[in-house]
């Protein structure tokens, strides 16, 4: 609830957030909100040390509330954390590393990139729910996304950059509406059995699985659980995003997405937590109150464990 569990409005989180010790306090309540456990032997009897932490009283380790969160280690204050996820999710359309740069005003570009892919990896959890269900329908296609940056040239000529091949599977609502939604990119060498995959760890047995007349939609394993609806074109001139209209829209929105926040710099490397994030804001996006994202991307922050820069990295530098 707006006013309770988090602060509505930007004047709000400023009194709510003042000083560290109000925001050590706070990620306290959501990392352990029956009381401190110990990491290492689930003890709940602790007494507060020097420093904001913890020791536990059975097994004597000493910890803190950042301690195996993305914040573990962390040289800047919860405070600058706070406000740059306040910035992330009060921005319809996201924000960029530069920007969040200038308006946390970091010494480099290199920190407020690394603070966003950390982010980014906290905006979907790992036991999330799947799509569909019994008597529920999906809608699944794939598109393009990049490849607007010209890269090498090779005998075909110029080779564009970052192009990659995303699938989208998307709930229908009955009787109009589109309810979550889910994205992956997969490598187009090996096409068949990553959108199997796909298929088997985003969507429920027992959904209806709307795709297009695609031969390799034939040869569903029967495990899946599925009934399959392939929607073939009637004729040359029908538009293909009039027979699956929810997954072309996603489409377009993700491809804007990429190219107005972006600008297409995304690398394929990193491109599946770039999809995290249009999920995260995608499936979220008739929340009436910016702050309730905020609130969902600390409970997550809190439960993801920390990763170091070199671990974020496109291609890791073994001397760094």
């Amino acid at each position: 609830m707006a006013g309770r569990d988090y602060p509505a409005t930007w004047p709000a989180f400023r009194r709510w957030f003042p000083d560290e010790e109000a925001c050590a306090a706070y990620l306290a309540k959501l990392r352990w909100p029956d009381g401190f456990v110990c990491p290492r032997c689930d003890c709940r009897d602790a007494w507060p040390i020097a420093g904001g932490r913890w020791m536990c009283h059975r097994c004597g380790r000493k910890t803190s509330v950042t301690a195996g969160t993305i914040f573990h280690r962390s040289r800047l204050p919860l405070t600058s954390w706070f406000a740059a996820m306040w910035f992330v999710c009060a921005q319809k359309n996201g924000v960029s590393a530069l920007g969040l740069q200038r308006v946390l005003g970091f010494g480099s570009y290199q920190t407020a990139w690394a603070w966003l892919h950390k982010l980014r990896r906290a905006m979907v959890r790992p036991d999330r729910e799947m799509l569909g269900g019994p008597g529920a329908s999906v809608e699944m296609d794939c598109t393009f996304v990049g490849g607007r940056s010209p890269g090498t040239k090779g005998k075909g000529g110029v080779r564009y950059a970052n192009k990659a091949e995303v699938v989208i599977a998307l709930e229908l609502r009955h009787p109009t509406g589109f309810g979550r939604v889910r994205l992956a990119s997969i490598d187009s060498q090996w096409r068949k059995d990553e959108i199997v995959d796909f298929i088997r760890a985003n969507v429920a047995p027992g959904t209806t699985l709307y795709t297009d007349g695609d031969k390799l939609y034939h040869y569903l394993p029967r495990d899946l659980g599925i009934a399959h609806e392939p929607i073939v074109l009637v004729s040359a001139g029908e538009p293909a995003h009039r027979l699956l209209p929810g997954v072309h829209r996603v489409a377009s929105l993700l491809k804007r997405w990429l190219e107005g926040t972006l600008h297409d710099g995304q690398a394929t490397t990193n491109l599946d937590y770039y999809l995290d994030e249009f999920t995260f804001r995608f499936n979220r996006r008739n929340s009436s109150r910016r702050g309730l994202l905020w609130y969902r991307l600390a409970q997550q922050a809190v439960a993801t464990t920390p990763h170091a820069y070199r671990d974020l990295i496109a291609k890791p530098d073994p001397y760094t």
